[in-house]
């Protein structure tokens, strides 16, 4: 069954992770690395089982791969996840040892954070393998990614509400966020910035109660977001959240958000365009955090992520060009747009990643 799924899906390489000794259970999904070596971050998760955190790293890895492809970005796509808890199961021990799983890939996958993982836990991955984006600017590195994964949120939403309403004044729209974590609570900040209203919901009341009291949100229940009447729904949570139940209830015109893959299927996106509301793929405008740890390998440079940032609204311009030129819904339209740059590039027969990354100006500790 292992197999088949991997044929499914197409992925190159997956690598099982086990230290018993530390409590390492992990998984490496490498994609595809037609592009480069192989840049996706590692979620820590407590998955009910071994396939349901196998099916999540199959599918989050795939998408790094149009993520990263629709981003303009020389890197293929992958991702890992660690079963666990990761509020109680986190040490050294543990990221240090998964650090030694990554370093044995000699480059075809490169890490950083994602959920449940934060610049600390990188700390030890990093004490045991270069190949960590992501870390802190002590060593050379960006930090967190969150906040230009947010900006990017914020590039996105420009050109789909230009391509909706007609402007990029985000501030004239109402805004239904859901999920405050790390990202979700910036963006939300720069909505704020902009004068816009915000209705928000989260499954830690803490982050709401920040919100409401910082920024003016108002608050909804968790299953309410999906009733409140407002002009755009941003999803920032985890995924899924777009699907036959909720998508009857939403009165949004524009679906734009940081969450990976918020369509629950295919046919939901289908349905999402017949209604006419307009959907900003969520690989491309999420697109922000992956940018800018990218630059890590070349030596990074806060003044060029930033304007990197800025060619999302760019590429949810072609998207949307695509969508109207072959008559397809916008996710199908990022697709062929990430496809056809993998086509391209890969008939140039690039060696893989071409050659080690080179991290310049990063420092390691011992």
């Amino acid at each position: 069954m292992i197999f088949e799924q991997l044929g499914t899906y197409g992925h190159e390489q997956v690598v099982f992770c086990h230290n018993p000794d530390v409590g390492l259970k992990a998984i490496i999904a490498i994609h595809n690395t037609v592009l480069g070596p192989a840049l996706g971050g590692t979620r820590m998760w407590p998955y009910a089982s071994e396939q349901e955190a196998l099916n999540d790293v199959l599918r989050l890895s795939r998408g790094m791969t149009y993520k990263n492809a629709v981003a303009g970005l020389n890197l293929g796509g992958g991702k890992a996840v660690i079963i666990g808890d990761p509020s109680k199961d986190k040490s050294e021990a543990l990221f240090r040892a998964f650090g030694q799983f990554v370093d044995s890939q000699g480059g075809r996958y490169i890490t950083a954070e994602d959920v449940g993982i934060d610049v600390s836990d990188m700390e030890y991955v990093y004490r045991e393998t270069q190949f960590v984006t992501g870390v802190h600017q002590v060593h050379g590195g960006s930090g967190d990614p969150s906040p230009f994964t947010a900006y990017g949120t914020l590039q996105g939403l420009m050109a789909t509400l230009n391509r909706k309403f007609g402007d990029e004044e985000v501030g004239k729209y109402s805004y239904a966020v859901q999920g405050l974590g790390h990202v979700g609570m910036e963006f939300a900040k720069l909505l704020k910035e902009r004068g816009a209203k915000i209705f928000v919901t989260d499954i830690n009341q803490a982050r709401v109660d920040q919100a409401v009291s910082e920024l003016g949100a108002e608050a909804v229940g968790l299953d309410e977001i999906y009733d409140v009447d407002v002009d755009v729904y941003s999803p920032c949570a985890l995924g899924g959240t777009v699907n036959e139940k909720t998508l009857p209830r939403l009165k949004a015109k524009v679906i734009c958000g940081a969450a990976n893959n918020q369509l629950a299927t295919n046919a939901i996106g289908d349905e999402v365009t017949r209604r006419g509301i307009l959907y900003a793929p969520d690989y491309a405008v999420n697109a922000g955090g992956v940018m800018n740890i990218s630059l890590e390998i070349d030596g990074y440079n806060r003044e060029r992520a930033m304007r990197m940032m800025r060619t999302i609204y760019h590429n949810l311009g072609r998207i949307f060009e695509i969508a109207d030129r072959d008559n397809i819904p916008t996710y199908q339209a990022a697709d062929r747009l990430a496809e056809e740059r993998i086509e391209t590039i890969g008939k140039l027969k690039l060696p893989m990643g071409r050659g080690t990354p080179r991290f310049q100006g990063r420092v390691r500790g011992s």
